[in-house]
């Protein structure tokens, strides 16, 4: 584990995988999710691949550091269009993300985001030009509120309050994450408890990933700005995604000029283990192209 710190102060976790000599590979991971949600044999094959992989810990997740003296997000006024308790915004964190490439010495990289790290990559090939090589955007969507929408029971369910507990807050998150997990393709109760066990001894931030929401909620559609794209695009979404409807990976392939759209049948919200060698080898092909 290494740390980065950017000129905004912000110090970003990140691991790197593989040759540093390869086409870099950055994993930018959804709200929340911590670097380890990319699993180390994910990892692992995109490395045999070629990729010299970099994943991280957004802001405000993980063993990054983050904005917490900051107001609670007033989520009605935010969804009202008052943005005053938005402490950054997406188009901030993917400044993070060029940031670290820039500790690197990476001046160009393949991006591979997932979810709200869809959303981020998008933003890095939007506001850097040049800094993104191809873009892959997985179960993500253009900021449209009219696409992408959550089913309103899982939207529900994900908003229950947290427990207290340690044994009560691993067993809420992974009957969280089995709600919009692929069950159809394998993704079992028990996995999801070794996931939620995971992520909460590495380190758990319930209260921060508030701020994350409310960068999502407050971004402008990207729809128009996505049109100016002329990187080599993939878009990869689950036609049971319960969280982003396909219709936001759809709306994303349909914005960027000749971009490959790969739906999965009974793929949810995640990435199971089923499908990597499809994903792998899509993502490496695009990045080819």
């Amino acid at each position: 584990m290494s740390r980065a710190t950017l000129p905004t102060g912000i110090e970003l976790a990140y691991e790197t995988h593989g040759a540093a000599t390869d086409p870099a590979l950055l994993l930018i991971a959804g709200q929340l999710a911590q670097l380890t949600a990319w699993d180390d044999r994910l990892v692992e094959l995109l490395v045999a691949q070629g990729f010299f992989v970099i994943r991280f810990d957004n802001r405000d997740v993980g063993l990054s550091t983050g904005v917490p003296d900051t107001p609670a997000p007033d989520f009605p006024a935010i969804v009202a269009g008052d943005h005053r308790t938005v402490p950054y915004s997406l188009d901030d964190m993917a400044a993070d993300a060029v940031g670290l490439l820039d500790q690197l010495g990476i001046g160009a990289a393949h991006l591979l985001g997932a979810s709200m790290g869809g959303m981020i990559a998008q933003l890095i090939a939007i506001n850097h030009p040049g800094r993104a090589l191809s873009l892959c955007s997985i179960m993500s969507s253009t900021g449209d509120r009219t696409v992408g929408q959550s089913r309103p029971d899982t939207a529900a369910f994900l908003q229950r309050p947290s427990p207290s507990t340690r044994e009560d807050i691993i067993e809420h998150g992974a009957q969280a994450g089995l709600a919009i997990s692929s069950t159809r393709l394998g993704v079992t109760e028990a996995d999801m408890r070794a996931v939620s066990t995971a992520a909460y001894d590495r380190a758990y931030r319930p209260a921060d990933g508030a701020r994350q929401l409310a960068a999502i909620w407050s971004a402008p559609p990207r729809t128009k700005a996505l049109t100016s794209l002329d990187i080599p695009t993939l878009v990869i979404h689950g036609t049971d995604d319960p969280l982003i409807d396909v219709s936001g990976g759809k709306a994303t392939a349909a914005a960027i000029p000749g971009a490959t759209l790969i739906l999965i049948p009974d793929l949810r919200h995640d990435l199971p283990r089923p499908i990597w060698p499809q994903i792998v080898e899509e993502i490496t092909a695009n990045t080819r192209r």
